[in-house]
């Protein structure tokens, strides 16, 4: 793998979460620094060169680094300069990377943060091998963190693999279509962000029930993360996705606005319905058709307002915290989400 330079990622995210925070955003952008040095001598270790590329490949490419900044506003509730706080906090990122290998072999998806996908570029078997790579690659650091890493760690593990299977199967009838939509976030989103805060915590030895407080925030906040995330791939254009717009219409992944037309009786939606209501995705020449009438449609904000009420109650649970800089970060993180999506 060719020598590379780390950037500071996230720098945007950490202004708005940071306003008049200047002591706050100091340590958030020089502990992000640290972690990309550390993600960048991850992938680099790798013994194999084919393998170092491709493991490097969507860590290079960059993204927000949502995972890791939230673990190091974990660890604000306790000491964050303890050791293994910037470890931990690139734990988070590699699992996360892992997944996405993991999800665009089965979304059959080309882009990646606005490059080649990995299967798309080196194949399905690689991008999964590689994405397990990642995963082990994240247990060694935890096995040197706090004793909960480990466990923490399988538990989110398994919530990704469960959600990721629970997504290809569909619901199980006479379930819910709504219900499972949920629980699929909640597995594959929502557990990552709540291990990541409270990974934070933990290492930095926050006080007693604040990484539950933090991961009930995690939760909320993930969910909402998510529905903001099935309303951009129906409204924003691939270049701001970083990845094909309406991509998860084409392999029938159906997201919240999408269940909330094929599970309505509004006579307006009625074309779009019969668009939707396909088990294997939609077409490439109906694509732009339906997501037409998608952005025309209501279930757009009715999403917005499931999307609201998930921040309000991780706001909720924010409040368990002890006030601070930290805490308003977080805050400023519910509405960041909300403005994705507006």
């Amino acid at each position: 793998m060719p020598a590379l330079t780390a950037r500071v990622r996230g720098r945007s995210i950490v202004a708005r979460l940071t306003v008049r925070e200047k002591a706050l955003e100091r340590r958030m952008l020089r502990n992000l620094g640290l972690v990309e040095e550390r993600l960048l001598a991850c992938v680099g270790e790798a013994s194999a060169p084919l393998l170092a590329d491709v493991a490097g490949h969507l860590v290079v490419a960059g993204g927000k680094r949502m995972r890791p900044l939230l673990t190091l506003l974990g660890a604000e509730f306790g000491d964050p300069g303890r050791a293994g706080v910037v470890e931990a906090a690139v734990v988070s990122e590699l699992i996360h990377t892992a997944s996405l290998h993991h999800d665009d072999v089965m979304d059959e998806a080309s882009m990646r943060h606005g490059v080649i996908s990995v299967n798309a570029g080196w194949g399905n078997t690689v991008a999964v091998r590689s994405g397990n790579w990642l995963l082990a690659k994240a247990a060694q650091l935890s096995a040197d963190l706090t004793r909960q890493a480990i466990p923490l760690q399988a538990e989110a593990s398994e919530r990704l693999v469960r959600g990721q299977v629970l997504e290809l199967t569909g619901p199980a009838v006479p379930e819910d279509r709504l219900a499972h939509y949920f629980g699929v976030i909640s597995d594959k989103s929502a557990s990552l962000i709540a291990f990541a805060l409270r990974l934070g915590a933990l290492q930095a030895g926050a006080p007693r029930g604040t990484d539950e407080a933090l991961a009930r925030y995690g939760e909320h906040l993930g969910v909402a993360f998510q529905i903001a995330d099935d309303l951009l791939d129906i409204t924003a254009p691939s270049w701001q996705l970083g990845k094909e717009q309406g991509k998860d219409l084409a392999v029938g992944v159906a997201g919240l606005p999408v269940l909330l037309v094929v599970d309505g009786t509004d006579p307006a939606d009625a074309e779009l319905r019969a668009l939707l209501d396909r088990p294997d995705g939609i077409p490439d020449e109906a694509r732009e058709r339906a997501l037409t009438l998608l952005q025309r449609s209501a279930a757009l904000p009715r999403a917005r307002a499931m999307m609201d009420e998930r921040l309000a109650w991780a706001r909720s649970a924010l409040s368990e915290l002890p006030p601070g800089a930290a805490r308003r970060a977080l805050d400023a993180l519910c509405d960041f989400v909300a403005s994705r999506s507006h």
